[in-house]
């Protein structure tokens, strides 16, 4: 099952790099900020709470759909990018077994517990 997960996600990092191929914007935007989504990390600062919902907050693919569809519907590229990213960085993370994070502890995801 966890293989079969793996490559769900996978194909949802695709669908991500085909919609920014989409975008007018050149490829190494999409290579420079692939990674800025784990800005949400910094709430971990503060305490394990805080820093879930950081986290969370920046690697949901319901958010990144909805501020997509957004950018999408008022055609604002630049919505639309941010949606592109925030949904291909999560796919890109769970493929890596990084899930979304419970409060008590960072390495307690809705995937598992981290090693």
């Amino acid at each position: 099952m966890k293989n079969i997960l793996k490559l769900e996600e996978f194909a949802q990092l695709g669908l991500g790099i085909y919609l920014f191929c989409l975008l007018p914007f050149d490829w190494y935007w999409f290579l420079i900020l692939l990674l800025l989504p784990d800005i949400g990390m910094i709430g971990y600062l503060f305490n394990s709470k805080a820093g879930s919902l950081t986290y969370n907050l920046f690697h949901h693919k319901g958010l990144a759909i909805m501020i997509y569809l957004i950018g999408a519907l008022v055609q604002l590229p630049l919505l639309m990018l941010a949606g592109v990213i925030l949904f291909a960085h999560s796919a890109m993370d769970r493929i890596f077994g990084f899930g979304l994070k419970y409060p008590d502890h960072f390495k307690h995801t809705h995937l598992g517990t981290l090693p």
